[in-house]
């Protein structure tokens, strides 16, 4: 990944010109690139619109999402006052999915919130010191990048029993490597730049040169890819519920829903496709929004736009 960092900063003008004429600072330049985003801002909407919808789910929902009614099985969307229509069991859907978006938004920010925090850590030990201490950082992540994340979650998963904190400590091992190679490829970058150099010269330790000049590089980094891996973590939280190792039923999931409606996929299309739109337009909303940031935090691709 490119090096993100600040713009160049700009001179102070003579106090005869107008404060209108001062630049605008780094902040503003980013956000109004970001509002300039049509398709990020729709991803904010869309997520926002989401996260609202989850957290007032008790009182959105027309019903409980785990009582079934025999007479509502499979019922088709907009018929018996079901929406989105009934599952196999005569569960409303379009309330399971409301109750299911309070499960698919911790599973996804939860796990990159935590890989960031350890993978930062990580890669600016990895990037930025060349003995022994980075390499064996380095060559640590290596033999985790050698197992496919898939794989290295389900076993994860499998090992220690289905469940939310589960499904969310597997996605947290299986990105952190991730998120450090890109922290570390940014350190690494940088730890060469003059401006390192010069703080250095100036008597600076170590460690505040980590902490003045590198990290403030790195941050808008992570949080450009911990954004659009957001989204993927949704699927790959779908994908734990739809191999039963999810939160336990009768607990409303996504990835169970969908799981929950193959055997009647040719009579009742409905039941698998309805969650399956959800996880695909939250996912999409995750990817545009990181999109827009990547823009707007880099100064070179905004001056682009």
């Amino acid at each position: 990944m490119s090096e993100i960092g600040a713009g160049e900063g700009a001179a102070i003008p003579p106090p005869s010109l107008s404060l209108e004429l001062i630049p605008d600072s780094a902040f503003k330049q980013g956000a109004r690139a970001l509002l300039r985003d049509r398709m990020a801002i729709l991803g904010l909407l869309t997520l926002l619109l989401a996260i609202f919808a989850a957290i007032a789910a008790p009182f959105l929902a027309p019903y409980d999402p785990d009582a079934g009614d025999g007479a509502s099985i499979l019922a088709p969307p907009f018929t018996a006052n079901h929406w989105l229509g009934a599952d196999e069991q005569g569960r409303d859907i379009l309330s399971r999915i409301l109750f299911g978006a309070r499960l698919a938004f911790p599973e996804a920010v939860i796990p990159v919130l935590c890989a960031a925090i350890v993978g930062t850590f990580l890669g600016l030990i990895g990037g930025y010191f060349k003995g022994l201490t980075g390499e064996l950082v380095m060559r640590s992540l290596d033999v985790v990048f050698a197992i496919p994340m898939v794989l290295l979650a389900v076993a994860i998963a499998t090992t220690l029993g289905s469940g939310l904190p589960t499904v969310i400590l597997s996605m947290a091992v299986v990105i952190t490597p991730y998120i450090a190679r890109v922290v570390a490829t940014t350190t690494a970058q940088l730890r060469s730049a003059p401006f390192i150099d010069a703080a250095r010269c100036a008597g600076l330790s170590e460690r505040r040169i980590l902490a003045q000049e590198v990290i403030p590089h790195v941050v808008p980094a992570v949080i450009v890819y911990g954004a659009t891996n957001m989204g993927a973590m949704v699927v790959f939280a779908a994908g734990f519920g739809f191999l039963g190792l999810g939160a336990p039923p009768p607990t409303a999931d996504w990835g169970a829903m969908i799981s929950g409606g193959m055997k009647s996929l040719a009579s009742a299309p409905w039941v698998s496709t309805v969650p399956g739109i959800a996880i695909v337009v939250v996912s999409l909303a995750f990817n545009y929004l990181g999109d827009g940031l990547r823009v707007a935090l880099d100064p070179r691709l905004r001056s682009r736009h």
